[in-house]
């Protein structure tokens, strides 16, 4: 059954109305949107880095542009049924138009929802001033209330991912963003459980966490019970699989032996999770 994507706006919504945190895993293209989906996950969302990895880029902007970001996201989003939202880095521009135009590019993959970045990629200004930040995001927001379908914005402060780790610039800038109007807060590489806590209670729109950093191990409990509503992964999963395709080359290379293959998806269980090819 097609779903269609003012039905899955409205689901991903809810998802973010409802009381605890769910989890939200990061595909990197169709075939991994389609073995995540098979396990009951309820929503996706695209990672870029995962994406610029598996084509063998570095993650940053400009290493992978918009247009490829977003044919991605298209991928992902005929995989399956399930709402999907975009790491959309930092809107592809440095102006608010140059943002609200990415939302409406992503709304036309059949996106739900995106993230917009204050990073401006810039090694002697790596974040936006954060009036110019909030503008971005106003901007962002307005565009995403423009669409004929629910739309998830979600506004990211980067701060502790560049090198500035100034707790209450960020709560700032969360703050500001939550009043321009994004519906999900973020704030990667936060340094400790208790700061998740202070963060989640000084504001009171939903807020993402990034499992996989270092140092972040929390269980979903633990961070249910902080006040977080969202959990997503971003690059970990490609990591992860990354590690296993690191450790059988090895055991091959080095050893000369296949226990690897134990571990690995039967051919017929992962042919059965791939869409059928459409007949002529």
């Amino acid at each position: 059954m097609t779903v269609s994507q003012r039905e899955k706006g409205a689901r991903f919504r809810a998802l973010h109305e409802r009381s605890g945190a769910f989890v939200i895993p990061n595909p990197w293209d169709a075939g991994s949107a389609r073995i995540l989906a098979s396990l009951g996950f309820e929503a996706l969302a695209t990672t870029s880095a995962g994406f610029a990895f598996s084509a063998g880029r570095r993650d940053a902007e400009a290493a992978v542009t918009r247009d490829e970001i977003l044919e991605n996201a298209r991928a992902i989003v005929n995989a399956t049924d399930l709402p999907v939202s975009a790491d959309l880095e930092s809107g592809f521009g440095p102006r608010p138009d140059d943002v609200a135009r990415t939302i409406r590019l992503a709304a036309e993959t059949g996106l739900v929802g995106g993230s917009i970045e204050d990073a401006t990629y810039d090694a002697v200004r790596p974040i936006y001033d954060i009036a110019e930040a909030t503008e971005r995001v106003a901007a962002a927001v307005e565009a995403a209330r423009s669409l004929a379908f629910p739309f998830v914005l979600t506004a990211r402060a980067e701060n502790f991912l560049f090198g500035r780790p100034d707790l209450d610039d960020t709560i700032r800038r969360l703050q500001a963003f939550e009043t321009a109007g994004a519906d999900v807060l973020y704030a990667p590489g936060l340094p400790s459980l208790d700061a998740i806590r202070l963060v989640c209670s000084s504001v009171s729109k939903p807020f993402n966490v990034v499992i996989g950093l270092a140092g972040q191990a929390f269980s979903v409990g633990q961070l249910a019970e902080a006040g977080v509503r969202r959990i997503s992964l971003g690059s970990t999963l490609w990591r992860a699989a990354s590690g296993a395709l690191v450790r059988a080359a090895r055991e091959m290379n080095q050893l000369g032996t296949f226990t690897f293959t134990t571990d690995a998806m039967p051919f017929d269980a992962a042919n059965a999770l791939m869409l059928p090819t459409p007949r002529a």
